[in-house]
């Protein structure tokens, strides 16, 4: 399925487009939670624009005036009013992910968008590895024994030797091909662009050839971005099609999966365990099935926090801002069709 672009933490992913310098711009938005000292370096970067620490409190108040935008907005923007004002220029999104500002406004817009693609894929391949080793070594259950005060010896399973899926091989995905090179798996992954295979990777293919993956893996982990493609495509034929008593884990975005489908699917015991760190409701309701399926465990959204976090950030943005200001292609330019940076 769809996917982010490499991780151009390393190896920036740039547009097409020749360098032609643009205008410095007034005023710069942000919305990320950004200190004085990321300030001060982003006002390093374009020193005589205005920069506007906006939060989450003001960013709805503050982006009609402003002329670039990084940040990922999580409350009510009006993102109309925006396009309709003609002064917003960039949208460099603090995260991987663009549902938050791919709105049909800023899409049909000249506006240029760029994601934080591959800056937090470390973390992020981090976590999903932790949670796919929470499941196969039954962690959660110990866990549960462990208040209990019961030793009870409960039989395990490896994910040293064993077929994996991989649903999105941008930087996240790419990111964790590398992380389970020791556990010698056999690797099987989709993506919208099935190109440049890494060599641990048995077979690449596109998003319409997911079954073939589905059916053949033990452990299947989804990095994939939320797009029209992607939305719910893990629904109840997909799980059907997973091997009986195969693992998932999500560590992309909640409504990638069906939440029904899959509580329905833990509790036949179609699958053996999942694990996410993103949910379609985030929390989930009280009342949600989530909270009570059977061998689920959940972390609450937490696969790209890092102690540097805001740090990577802001280098990044600020490498793409001198590029923006000296018109120099930008890294993670994204097609705003299809939700997410073009690799070539």
């Amino acid at each position: 399925m769809p996917s982010p672009d490499n991780d151009t933490s390393r190896d920036p992913q740039a547009s097409s487009l020749e360098a032609t310098p643009r205008v410095e711009p007034k005023r710069i938005v942000l919305c990320y939670p950004v200190e004085p000292h990321h300030i001060k370096a982003i006002q390093a970067a374009a020193p005589t624009a205005e920069i506007v620490n906006a939060g989450q409190e003001r960013v709805a108040e503050e982006l009609p005036t402003a002329d670039i935008f990084c940040g990922h907005a999580k409350v009510p923007v009006p993102w109309e009013k925006v396009v309709e004002t003609g002064r917003l220029r960039w949208i460099q999104s603090s995260a991987a992910g663009l549902d938050h500002c791919l709105v049909p406004a800023v899409i049909d817009s000249s506006i240029t968008v760029t994601s934080a693609s591959g800056v937090l894929a470390d973390q992020v391949a981090e976590h999903a590895l932790g949670l796919a080793i929470a499941c196969t070594r039954r962690l959660p259950l110990f866990l549960q024994q462990q208040q209990a005060r019961e030793f009870v010896r409960r039989p395990t399973r490896d994910l040293t030797g064993a077929t994996v899926g991989i649903i999105g091989l941008g930087g996240v995905g790419r990111r964790l091909v590398e992380v389970l090179e020791p556990f010698r798996c056999r690797i099987l992954a989709t993506d919208y662009f099935p190109v440049e295979k890494p060599p641990q990777v048995e077979l690449l293919l596109p998003p319409d050839e997911i079954q073939t993956v589905l059916s053949q893996v033990d452990v299947l982990f989804l990095t994939a971005p939320l797009t029209t493609a992607t939305d719910r495509m893990i629904d109840a034929t997909a799980l059907a099609t997973l091997r009986p008593s195969s693992i998932l884990i999500n560590a992309a975005r909640g409504r990638l999966v069906v939440t029904d489908a899959l509580v329905e699917a833990l509790e036949s015991g179609h699958l053996d365990s999942a694990a996410v760190d993103v949910t379609a409701e985030e929390p989930p309701a009280a009342d949600s099935p989530l909270w009570t399926a059977p061998r689920l465990l959940i972390t609450p959204h937490v696969a790209g926090q890092s102690k540097h976090r805001i740090d990577a950030m802001t280098t990044f943005f600020c490498d793409n801002l001198h590029r923006y200001l000296t018109g120099e292609p930008l890294a993670n330019l994204v097609d705003k069709h299809l939700g997410f940076p073009e690799r070539l």
